[in-house]
């Protein structure tokens, strides 16, 4: 079973684009792995929290300019 794992800031994407993501992954994965993967397939999007990590030594938090509406 392909199984793919996205972790994204909390309210950085909307439903519809977190939607999108499954789709084209899917498609993506059904392609390299034959239709046969499509009812198969996992994906999982994980939204960490605000400070929840961090990079370059920098603990993150979403500009709320970013933060996507649904």
């Amino acid at each position: 079973m392909p199984f793919v794992n996205f972790k994204i800031p909390e309210a950085a994407l909307s439903l519809r684009q977190k939607e999108e993501i499954v789709h084209r992954t899917t498609d993506l994965l059904a392609e390299y792995f034959s239709e046969a993967a499509r009812p198969h397939t996992m994906v999982l999007i994980e939204e960490v929290k605000d400070g929840g990590y961090a990079r370059a030594d920098e603990v993150f938090v979403i500009p709320q300019a970013y933060r996507a509406g649904d």
